[in-house]
């Protein structure tokens, strides 16, 4: 698969929101990788992990969050289903999954409805260890903050607003990932 090839269908070349989309994959990816050769024991499958991480934000262009340059009319939290809906029609639904399956630590269909997000009522919850590893890598960078790097405790703090379960969950991530 040449996730390149999706970017630049996507997001033209000289486009601000592409240039941010990139740099930001590409942190995730770096992470991932670096946790593919850390660990080889855990036998996770590193070029799909790298493409899914280049892919994971691929919905962002059709939302609405102005301060990331992202100038559709979509809600944010919609990006993921956003992006796996239009990997599913190019005809990756192992990459689509990591897409609607990133968002915090993932989202239960209990959370959706407690929340009243605007989702489906169904589990969105990263469940092979490669969409685990996209998952947590993505909790350390910030588009709106595209030069800082969190550490695990920032990380782990950033999602204590969602719920102590998530943290719980990122807590395990980082034992095995890191």
């Amino acid at each position: 698969m040449d996730y390149q090839k999706i970017i630049d269908k996507y997001y033209p070349a000289d486009d601000d929101l592409r240039r941010l989309l990139m740099k930001h994959s590409r942190q995730v990816a770096d992470k991932c990788m670096k946790a593919c050769r850390k660990h080889p024991e855990l036998h996770l499958d590193s070029q799909f992990v790298e493409e899914a991480a280049m892919l994971h934000d691929i919905g962002i262009r059709w939302c609405h969050a102005p301060s990331i340059l992202c100038n559709g009319d979509q809600p944010y939290i919609c990006h993921g289903l956003i992006g796996a809906d239009l990997l599913r029609q190019e005809g990756f639904p192992r990459h689509a999954q990591v897409c609607e399956r990133h968002t915090g630590t993932g989202l239960t269909k209990v959370q959706i409805e407690r929340q009243q997000l605007p989702l489906p009522l169904q589990d969105f919850v990263p469940v092979e260890l490669e969409e685990q590893l996209v998952c947590y890598a993505d909790k350390f960078f910030s588009k709106s903050h595209p030069d800082r790097v969190m550490t695990v405790v920032d990380a782990a703090r950033s999602l204590e607003k969602f719920g102590h379960e998530g943290v719980e969950k990122f807590l395990l991530w980082a034992k095995m990932f890191e």
